[in-house]
């Protein structure tokens, strides 16, 4: 089938950037939101873009993971309010593993208001945006750093099984329909799953787009988490796995 001009520029631009929200391409391409959800409608029907709540993002490949240049970028003001809310979650002098990912390194950010709190981490972004706090314990687990910043290998696994945390707070790279938790790196799930392993309370953050997001590796299932903080209300699939397991929903 021959694209119209529009959704081929379109379909261009959200593989470029692996995610667009509906008010951005509207305003992109001088068109309402509504004249952006039909083009996107038919786009997802013709396999070349995946429905997100309030955008689209690309199909992309189960076994490869977006450029974290490119990931840094995507949801940016999503992420934000999620690390907010989660930041507000914590109490002074908790204890915390933080994990891989834009969304955590955003979390990060968010409590550096807090006081006196340790954080054990294979994320170096998110060591060196906490290790300036003079009132924190910072510490990092060694292993292979990828070149997102992230670290891991058994020396990463060996040295997180030392703890046992208040909380974990952890991202993930796609949640499928039937509760998987996924990512591309079974190096990083073997890790989060350590960190989770050790946590008296697993907090997940992850934006709309990685609900229904494929990727290769399964880390476990939302029963290993206590409390989900999104921008958005998950599909009606994952949103039952969530009333099932009865774990508490933030949507900010």
């Amino acid at each position: 089938m021959t694209l119209a001009p529009r959704q081929q520029q379109l379909l261009d631009r959200i593989h470029e950037t692996g995610y667009a929200s509906i008010d951005e391409l509207a305003q992109a391409f001088a068109v309402t939101p509504q004249t952006i959800r039909r083009d996107i409608n038919q786009l997802a029907e013709l396999g070349l873009v995946r429905r997100t709540h309030g955008g689209a993002a690309s199909e992309g490949s189960s076994t490869r993971n977006t450029a974290y240049s490119m990931r840094a970028e995507q949801m940016r003001e999503e992420k934000q309010r999620i690390a907010e809310a989660v930041a507000a979650a914590i109490p002074d002098h908790a204890s915390l593993f933080i994990n891989i990912g834009t969304t955590t390194e955003a979390i990060a950010r968010a409590l550096l208001n807090h006081r006196g709190l340790k954080v054990i981490t294979n994320n170096l972004h998110v060591a060196a945006t906490l290790a300036g706090k003079d009132d924190f314990e910072v510490l990092v687990a060694g292993g292979m750093v990828r070149s997102d910043g992230g670290v891991v290998g058994q020396a990463a696994v060996d040295f997180i099984q030392q703890f046992k945390v208040d909380f974990a707070l952890v991202g993930i790279s796609g949640i499928d329909e039937d509760g998987s938790l996924l990512d591309f790196d079974f190096q990083e799930v073997r890790v989060s799953q350590t960190i989770i392993d050790n946590a008296r309370q697993v907090f997940l953050a992850v934006d709309s787009s990685k609900f229904g997001r494929n990727a290769v590796v399964r880390l476990g299932s939302l029963s290993l988490v206590d409390r989900v903080f999104t921008d958005h209300a998950p599909p009606a699939a994952i949103a039952q796995q969530l009333q099932q397991q009865k774990i508490r929903l933030d949507i900010v």
